[in-house]
Order: structure tokens, then sequence, then C-alpha cells
């Protein structure tokens, strides 16, 4: 949701040195004895230094990846994408000590807009490094998807509450094509499952991250990943 900010800072300083230098002894004399000189009054008083901005754009929405794995079973790979409309094409946040503002276009909001697009695409992967003999490990199967279960919850600093009324849009489940293709009719099948969901999100605050939990089905936390702003 990712997950990567740039800081822009505008900072300029200007400094002014008086010398005076003496044109004779005489009047160095009379210097002496006169009252002291106001130099405040003679330096050019410094302006204050401005707030350090970060400007985060949201162009294609909000994105998040993250590994998950099934005890004794395979480990897999999860990669999201919330959207909705143009709405986050035109989102901008302004972060700095003062705190964060989102701007749509030249408009403050502080919302997400009314429904939400969550789309994911998950797929096995090793569950260690390194190189392995092809063929080997464990993959994800119908079994082992069908044995998950996700539950999305909006996250407010600490607290979570289950987001309601999380219709599902589409599923598909493609397989995907092995690297070793001469070894294809040896090496089991493997398959990229995609998802999209509708969100209701109006009156969710910018600042609420969308948390997915997949659980098998003794209740383990098989991943957790999450979309934040």
């Amino acid at each position: 949701m990712g997950a990567h900010l740039r800081r822009n800072c505008c900072l300029a300083l200007a400094g002014f040195f008086l010398c005076f230098a003496a044109t004779a002894q005489s009047e160095n004399s009379q210097s002496q004895n006169a009252p002291p000189k106001d130099t405040k009054s003679q330096k050019k008083s410094k302006h204050a230094k401005p707030l350090e901005t970060s400007i985060q754009n949201y162009y294609g929405g909000v994105f998040l990846a993250g590994d998950g794995g099934i005890p004794n079973g395979p480990c897999f790979r999860i990669n999201g994408r919330v959207t909705s409309a143009g709405f986050f094409n035109e989102l901008k946040s302004y972060d700095n000590d003062d705190g964060t503002i989102f701007r749509l276009g030249a408009a403050e909001v502080t919302n997400f807009p009314d429904k939400l697009l969550l789309s994911l695409k998950i797929h096995d992967q090793p569950c260690g490094f390194g190189l392995q003999p092809v063929g080997t490990g464990v993959y994800l199967t119908q079994e082992s998807m069908h044995s998950m279960k996700l539950t999305l919850y909006w996250k407010h600093g600490v607290d979570l509450r289950p987001a309601e009324k999380v219709a599902i849009v589409h599923v598909s489940v493609d397989p995907i094509e092995p690297y070793a293709t001469n070894l294809e009719a040896e090496l089991p099948k493997r398959y990229l499952w995609s998802y999209e969901f509708g969100i209701p999100a109006g009156g969710v605050p910018l600042t609420d991250s969308l948390v997915l939990v997949f659980r098998t089905a003794d209740g383990h936390i098989a991943a957790r990943v999450a979309a934040r702003l």
C-alpha cells in the first residue's frame, strides 16, 4: 500500500555582514565615548524555517503485497490493489509536522469514497530461499485455497473492526505456464487465483487501513497484509 516517500525541502537562508572601517583617528576617539549603537536594528531578520512537506500521489490505486504460508503446506504470494473509479488518480497527501492533509484536486477530503474495489492475485512460491530441484515443493491447490478463510478489517490506530457487506465481484483460476516447458507433462499444475471484492467505505477515514487476514480451518493466521495511504 507499500510500500517509498519523497521529501521536498524549500529552505532559504540569507546572511548579511556589515563592516565599518575607521576613517580618521579623531573619529575613533569620538566613537569610544559615544553610546553603543543598536546593532540589532542593522541586522536583517531571518525568515522562519518552512515546514518540510512530503507529497504522495496514489495514481493507479493503493497497492499491497505480502507473503503467507499454510503450516506443513504451501507458501504463497499475495499482490493486490484498491481502486475506486478515478478517485485515487487525483488523490494526493501532504504530510508535515502539523499532520497529514488529503486533497482531491484543490479540495480537501477526509474519507474514502462510498465504494472500493479490492483486486487480489495469489500464487504459490517456495517457502525457502535458494535453488530447488524442478518439480519439488508444495503447491497451492483447490483444496488448500478452499481451506482458508479471508476476513477484511478496517484498522484505526490499534483498533480493528470488521469491514461490512463485502461482496465477491469476480473469481478466476488460471494455469501458470512452467519455465521448463519441456517438462510440463511431468510437473505439478500451478495456478494463479484472481479475486475482486466490492467494499462499502462510506464514512471511513482515509487514515484507516484495510487489513486482510487469511486463516486456516483451525484458526491459524496464514497471512496478514494491509493497504494503507
